[in-house]
């Protein structure tokens, strides 16, 4: 297996931490780009073009898949080109949300074979006639930490939260969200004499959330202080957080379509609002479910107390959305994507040759 990703893109250090081959080429987008920055980025994505082809020719993968992203539409190209010394591979297309991105759209037009993530994206395909309803796939030690009281409590000790008082999640994305982040910071002197909070801030502001921290203790006494946990980012102790969670506050990126409901985690949706519309149609579909509710971003610093109060204090309208985000989960995604991609072999691969991916 290799992983090809963008140049300076976050996923090296992710792909490369669990020990998956990780090779960069060029890649830039075109759509929505100012006409100064437009001839550099047609540059990049012909040097990503011939950077693939490199590829196609040393790796000889059997499969392609993709998730989008600019990276994947010069290595699609690439990949029609069979008379350039590789055999053609099938390929898999994944679309993590509801509405696909520009790449995904133009890519999905070569792809044998499209999964989704719910079955709602198939209206943006059905001039495909392989479009297969997955679900989002999740790591397996998210799906262990999943279920029961005890499986909370174990979370809770795990990042050194109180075990009866309610915890407040708030996901800032993996770089940062700063409407969100400051959204926060004014709220916490009234939050936290009702709950604890577990605030994952992003590593870019990273260093205003120590000076923050730090500063805490001044404006609350020692006890309340104490229930503020800022992580930069986490890694294996994140399911850790969403398990001894009762309500989140996040963005609506691709991934709380899944990680969301496999938790059955209430939540309050702030979706970004220079993501095209991606991120807004997540976060309608879940609160159209009654799974969440939905704030816009210009609105959160007025709207965040009331809201978080209010769902703090009504158990059972907290259960209730539980209850829809939980109907909403597809935990099988994964293994059902692998199954996809070892059909894609079987059907490239001669009969008897070695099986695989």
């Amino acid at each position: 297996m290799l992983w090809v990703g963008g140049e300076k893109g976050m996923e090296a250090g992710l792909v490369q931490r669990e020990g998956i081959p990780f090779q960069a080429i060029p890649a830039a987008g075109v759509h929505g780009v100012g006409l100064r920055a437009l001839p550099g980025n047609l540059l990049r994505l012909a040097r990503g073009f011939f950077a693939s082809l490199g590829i196609l020719r040393r790796f000889k993968p059997d499969v392609l898949f993709f998730t989008g992203g600019y990276v994947a539409a010069p290595l699609m190209l690439a990949s029609r080109m069979p008379a350039m010394g590789f055999t053609r591979p099938r390929s898999l297309v994944y679309v993590p949300d509801i509405q696909p991105g520009l790449a995904l759209k133009f890519i999905s037009r070569f792809a044998d074979q499209i999964a989704v993530t719910v079955a709602e994206s198939r209206r943006y395909f059905h001039r495909h006639s392989d479009v297969v309803v997955t679900g989002y796939p999740l790591r397996q030690d998210l799906l262990r930490l999943r279920q029961g009281r005890e499986a909370r409590l174990q979370a809770r000790r795990d990042l050194g939260l109180l075990p009866d008082l309610p915890v407040f999640l708030v996901l800032g994305g993996s770089k940062g969200a700063v409407s969100i982040n400051r959204a926060l910071f004014a709220a916490l002197p009234e939050l936290l004499p009702f709950m604890q909070v577990v605030h994952i801030t992003g590593q870019l502001d990273w260093s205003q959330i120590e000076k923050f921290q730090q500063s805490l203790p001044g404006a609350l006494s020692p006890e309340l202080s104490a229930r503020y946990h800022p992580f930069p980012y986490l890694h294996e102790e994140m399911g850790s957080a969403l398990a001894s969670a009762d309500l989140a506050l996040a963005r609506a990126g691709a991934s709380t379509l899944g990680e969301l409901p496999l938790f059955g985690l209430p939540a309050i949706l702030v979706p970004y609002p220079y993501a095209w519309k991606y991120q807004k149609v997540n976060a309608d579909y879940l609160v159209s479910r009654g799974a969440a509710l939905l704030i816009q971003n210009q609105d959160l610093s007025d709207q965040l107390i009331p809201t978080v109060k209010s769902l703090i204090a009504d158990p059972s309208r907290l259960e209730a959305m539980r209850a829809a985000m939980k109907q909403l989960a597809r935990p099988q995604a994964a293994r059902q994507m692998a199954d996809l991609i070892h059909q894609l072999v079987n059907r490239t691969r001669p009969t008897g040759a070695q099986q695989g991916t």
